[in-house]
């Protein structure tokens, strides 16, 4: 029995392998790559394979004097051991060959390195941040925004990204909700699997490079939105929404994935064994490696739950945590452990096996030198190509929030406008954060972009600056709170003017990692602004650039038209010049729910219903809202606006009944009713009534982008099948439950058809 059941281990784990090899068009079998990987392991002494499992940030300039003294000269001699297996922040040909040299040339077994660096959004080239781009609900353009990055960043000798985020985020006071796909995890799934793949490709070249999915898990649901905070979920949120984008990393074939900073109901994530061995790499098959973010194992010390640095690399090795991001727990200590009998060897083995499995795939073995060509290099950096990739992305990424009276699009002669604010002219800010490799100003402003349409005169002022000094990545921006200088000149733009533009919002770093912010609503002095502006000219438009949904109900009563432009990357100024005069209709829609205000925060659209959603007798309190705010938001997931308007008709179900193994049909029609052609994204959503753990009001389950000229219609139909209907249940597993169903079409989570469906045996 006990040798039937190793042979079906070894069986399924040939077969995991080969999907993955098939996913990456590997020239190895699974035979083969597991031969190749067993003969190194086998030549390796323990040191060495604890090497494998350190990765070192970049410690010295490797054009100047090998370092002598201190933690960069025993960084530099563990180098040389072939102690360190990879290395991140280090950039350029010209530094990436030289230490690899060193790597593969003058350590004993020659293993070449992994250079990992952050490109969240694009390298050198920014494209929209990531919920930007999420906006967009357009996958194959999500993968080319993927794709572009990882070309750029492998022709300058990086081979791996710590991207794409995954974490579905339902609370904007998180900094990090700029770096994912928002809160909804179908839509998130779906996001992921085009990252991974524009990332990753084939690897049949150096413009692709290795994806890392993060951070496992649970990261964005941090009490209070304050980022690293405690994590506490239960059973089915953990699964139902926080895991689907990270099993569709998975299923597309990434290869890494990074564990995250937070505790998860008490154990921290790095030292989480259920998370990384139960889940990830056993009911997931994951034939990847994990490595810690940075710091991670060191910081499970300061959690309260590893009492010194040896133990911390204890917890997290046996947890199934692969790689040592720069706590030097691993290097240090593992190879004790493994001595007095703490940690296994086999598993050691396991983690070592899994990173030289991806420097096989990567092909690095056969070409260590494959990132390291500088005639690509130059050739490929800053390609001008990739601004039209950009470009592209950016326009599909904006999302039209109001358009009262049709005051949008502006007309392209015959208007005096004044664009006001200090975004307007930044060429800095719209790149948002997590652009480590890019240029300062190097974004097109929109000032830039409006001065392109020259039948127009154009009057700019500040009227006040966003932020007191140009903020650095590892600090807080600090806010002008305080200076209203510049509202004079302005008020006397806008009173000349027939129509206002006013660019507001956040720097573009004050969202990002440890950017968690308690008040939502626009930073310092420019809701002063806004409103003394529209008391002397009604006609204005709003444009946000921003990292977050931002509460912003005063601007929804009184201004006529607003516009969320996010942080749209290079060509941020063109896009938003070319939609707001009408050269590219808005299609975008929101990833996220809006709030009235920050007490409503976390809010989004896929909730529960509790006990108590409505007032069950007129007049009573005692029921789920708030006493001084509505329930809703102010703008709904899924919600974006177009200057073309769409009309939906005539919900039809093929059946009412869905049997086991079978299909049904959900039909609608959709008609552009309005004066221009434009584009769509039609959402479908099915709420299942009554199940062994409670459901959300609304779940999405499909959408279809589709493009109507005027007066056009389009029949539009999905697909229902039973696994469409799926959830993790009160069985610890995943299944449709039998019963009675909703489902919704409309243009948002909160405007939609509905019909109902049952399912059968």
């Amino acid at each position: 029995m006990r040798k039937k059941q190793i042979l079906l281990i070894l069986m399924s784990l040939i077969l995991q392998i080969s999907s993955v090899l098939a996913q990456n068009k590997s020239k190895y079998t699974a035979v083969s790559l597991d031969k190749k990987v067993s003969g190194l392991l086998k030549k390796m002494t323990l040191e060495e394979k604890v090497g494998q499992l350190n990765q070192y940030n970049g410690f010295w300039d490797v054009t100047g004097p090998k370092p002598q003294e201190g933690k960069a000269a025993k960084k530099y001699d563990d180098l040389r051991k072939g102690y360190v297996g990879s290395m991140l922040n280090v950039r350029g040909v010209k530094d990436v060959r030289a230490l690899q040299k060193i790597a593969v040339e003058e350590t004993r077994l020659g293993i070449p390195l992994l250079f990992g660096f952050d490109v969240i959004h694009g390298y050198k080239t920014i494209s929209p941040i990531p919920l930007a781009e999420s906006a967009s609900w357009d996958l194959e353009a999500i993968k080319a925004s993927a794709a572009m990055a990882a070309e750029e960043a492998g022709a300058v000798g990086i081979n791996w990204t710590f991207a794409p985020m995954v974490d579905v985020g339902r609370d904007a006071r998180w900094g990090r909700v700029m770096e994912g796909a928002g809160e909804d995890p179908y839509l998130g799934s779906l996001i992921a699997k085009a990252r991974v793949e524009g990332f990753q490709g084939d690897f049949s070249s150096n413009k692709n490079i290795l994806a890392c999915a993060k951070h496992f898990a649970g990261y964005a649901f941090a009490e209070s939105g304050r980022d690293y905070n405690t994590v506490d979920i239960g059973e089915s949120t953990l699964h139902n929404i926080v895991m689907p984008p990270f099993k569709a990393a998975v299923d597309a074939g990434v290869l890494s994935f990074m564990n995250s900073f937070n505790e998860l109901n008490g154990i921290p994530a790095t030292g989480n064994a259920y998370l990384q061995r139960k889940i990830l790499k056993g009911d997931w098959g994951f034939q990847g490696f994990v490595v810690s973010d940075w710091g991670s194992i060191l910081e499970m010390q300061l959690h309260g739950y590893a009492k010194d640095l040896k133990q911390s690399a204890e917890f997290a090795l046996n947890a199934g945590s692969d790689m040592d991001m720069e706590s030097y727990a691993y290097v240090d200590h593992l190879a004790q452990l493994v001595r007095e009998g703490k940690v296994k060897e086999s598993l050691v083995d396991d983690a070592v096996k899994r990173i030289l499995r991806t420097k096989f795939l990567l092909g690095l073995f056969d070409d260590p030198y494959k990132y390291c060509d500088e005639a690509h290099e130059a050739a490929t950096v800053g390609k001008p190509e990739f601004q039209q990739t950009v470009l592209d992305m950016a326009k599909k990424s904006i999302v039209l929030l109001k358009n009262n009276n049709e005051l949008l699009p502006l007309k392209k002669s015959g208007q005096k406008i004044a664009l006001i604010g200090a975004l307007a002219s930044d060429k800095t800010s719209p790149l948002g954060n997590w652009r480590l490799a890019a240029d300062e100003n190097s974004a097109v402003s929109v000032l830039e972009g409006m001065q392109a349409y020259t039948e127009n005169e154009l009057i700019f002022a500040k009227g006040a600056e966003v932020v007191t000094e140009e903020p650095k990545f590892v600090f807080e921006a600090k806010l002008n709170t305080t200076d209203k200088s510049g509202f004079p000149e302005a008020i006397a733009a806008a009173q000349k003017a027939d129509v206002v533009v006013m660019v507001l919002g956040e720097h573009g770093l004050q969202s990002g990692e440890a950017r968690s912010r308690a008040d939502i609503t626009l930073p310092g002095v420019q809701q002063e602004l806004l409103e003394a502006i529209y008391a002397v000219n009604k006609n204005v438009v709003l444009v946000l650039q921003n990292g977050r949904p931002l509460a912003i109900p005063w601007a929804d009563e009184n201004i006529p038209a607003i516009v969320e432009a996010w942080q749209l990357g290079a060509q941020s100024g063109n896009a938003i010049a070319q939609v707001l005069y009408g050269d590219y209709n808005p299609s975008g829609k929101l990833p996220m729910t809006f709030p009235r205000s920050v007490g409503q925060v976390p809010i989004y659209y896929n909730h529960k219903n509790t006990g108590r959603p409505y007032a069950l007798d007129p007049g009573t309190v005692f029921w789920s809202h708030f006493i001084d705010e509505k329930n809703t938001p102010l703008y709904p997931f899924g919600y974006g606006l177009s200057y073309a308007k769409f009309d939906y008709a005539d919900l039809k179900l093929s059946a009412p009944t869905l049997k086991s193994n079978g299909t049904i049909e959900v039909s609608v029609v959709v008609t552009n009713s309005g004066k221009v052609a434009g584009k769509e994204v039609v959402q479908l959503y099915i709420h299942d009534l009554f199940a062994s753990v409670t459901r959300p009001v609304l779940e999405l389950k499909g959408f279809e982008r589709i493009e109507l000229q005027p007066n056009e219609s389009k029949k539009v139909t999905f697909t229902i099948d039973e696994k469409m209907l799926e959830f993790y249940s009160a069985n610890n597993k995943w299944e449709a439950e039998k019963g009675e169903f909703k489902v919704f079409v409309g243009g948002n989570s909160a405007q939609t058809l509905q019909a109902d469906f049952q399912l059968i045996n």
